[in-house]
């Protein structure tokens, strides 16, 4: 948030918990709803509005890297007429408040009321924020609130916050569907086998199993039906340098792997599909210098000619190429998807979160003797 937008409310909040009480509460249960869903409590007629608009485009843009594209997240637009629908709204996983403050609205009257006067002044003087709160009233929760006089205020500070507000939705995300995919089970034997063999792992859920296991690469697969599957693999090298690591490198990389390894039964092989857009962007994978991504996949052969001839099969990737410097390896981690017939940017977040539990050897030590210290 640029500093001319940055509000520093001292007091914001204290009004709502001596009303509510939740937040004295030392045990908080579990935010309920869907994964995937962002409840936006906002009156109708800005949600739709230009203020609707802003919304869905900075917190639900379409994900043009998917088969057919579908949105960021779902978004719940939801007024607050009275208490009794505020207690079910509260209960809520991902929220964000978007009513203007100069609104005569029950939705803009609930926020004033959570701030006291000196920030309701500074707000309707023209210091739009953006205030963040996590476990507000449940644990693994996400609360978001837009302060603005009007409408335009909201929206402004909304582009401006759009993309870490998306990123912050984007990490709880992971770390409640994380909590989901391995309350059945992990394979701990899997994992250690990882740090012996190769000095890394990943978390192996319950279900998937070992494909490949040879130098430098490991390919964990999930077969849910013949005709539905989920896989990831890491590849890493000793050869790399940062200065190498490019989108351009980690997607010549994974074309290597896939020929080499992700073979169909007639001689096939996965490769990127070209065809349809990639998006990449420089991240802090883990706290290492890395990249994310982001594209389609289809089965090709080889043509009389040489040339590539695609073989019907294929679906989203998410690529996470970084470099661990306390080891000198450079990794490359690949989740693929293909499930014909059903939505696919919750599977492929599965893929994103088996590829964020990675550790190294080190780090897997490290943890377990804290974990040991701790009483």
């Amino acid at each position: 948030m640029p500093k001319s937008r940055l509000l520093l409310l001292a007091a914001v909040f204290v009004a709502s918990m001596a009303a509510t009480g939740c937040e004295s509460l030392s045990y908080k249960p579990k935010a309920a709803g869907r994964e995937g869903e962002i409840t936006v409590v906002i009156d109708s007629t800005h949600w739709n509005g230009p203020l609707g608009e802003v919304l869905k485009e900075e917190l639900a843009p379409w994900i043009a890297t998917l088969p057919a594209p579908e949105p960021y997240f779902d978004l719940k637009p939801t007024a607050l007429p009275n208490q009794r629908i505020f207690e079910g709204v509260r209960a809520l996983k991902n929220l964000v408040f978007a009513a203007p403050l100069g609104d005569d609205t029950q939705e803009a009257r609930f926020i004033r009321s959570r701030l006291d006067s000196a920030a309701v002044e500074a707000v309707m003087g023209g210091r739009a924020a953006v205030i963040a709160r996590r476990d507000l009233w449940r644990e693994d929760q996400q609360v978001y609130y837009l302060l603005g006089a009007t409408a335009e205020d909201v929206a402004q500070v909304l582009r401006e916050n759009g993309e870490q507000i998306r990123y912050a939705f984007n990490a709880i995300t992971r770390e409640r569907m994380h909590e989901d995919m391995f309350e059945k089970g992990r394979q701990p034997d899997i994992e250690q086998r990882l740090l012996e063999t190769h000095g890394f792992a990943v978390d192996a859920q319950h279900d998937y199993q070992v494909a490949i296991d040879t130098t430098q690469f490991v390919w964990l697969r999930r077969i849910v039906s013949p005709d539905s599957w989920r896989s990831l693999f890491v590849w890493y090298t000793d050869e790399a340098t940062p200065a190498d690591l490019t989108p351009e490198w980690i997607l010549a990389a994974r074309n290597r792997l896939t020929r080499t390894h992700v073979n169909g039964n007639l001689g096939d092989y996965v490769t990127v599909d070209e065809r349809r857009p990639l998006e990449w962007e420089n991240i802090n994978f883990l706290d290492r210098f890395g990249y994310e991504v982001r594209g389609l996949w289809h089965m090709v052969g080889d043509g009389p000619d040489g040339t590539q001839v695609a073989a019907g099969m294929g679906g989203p990737f998410v690529t996470y190429g970084f470099y661990d410097q306390d080891s000198g390896r450079t990794y490359v981690i690949d989740g693929m998807v293909f499930a014909p017939g059903f939505e696919k940017r919750d599977f492929l977040r599965q893929m994103e979160v088996i590829a964020w539990s990675f550790r190294t050897a080190a780090e897997a030590e490290a943890d377990s003797l804290r974990r040991a210290s701790t009483p």
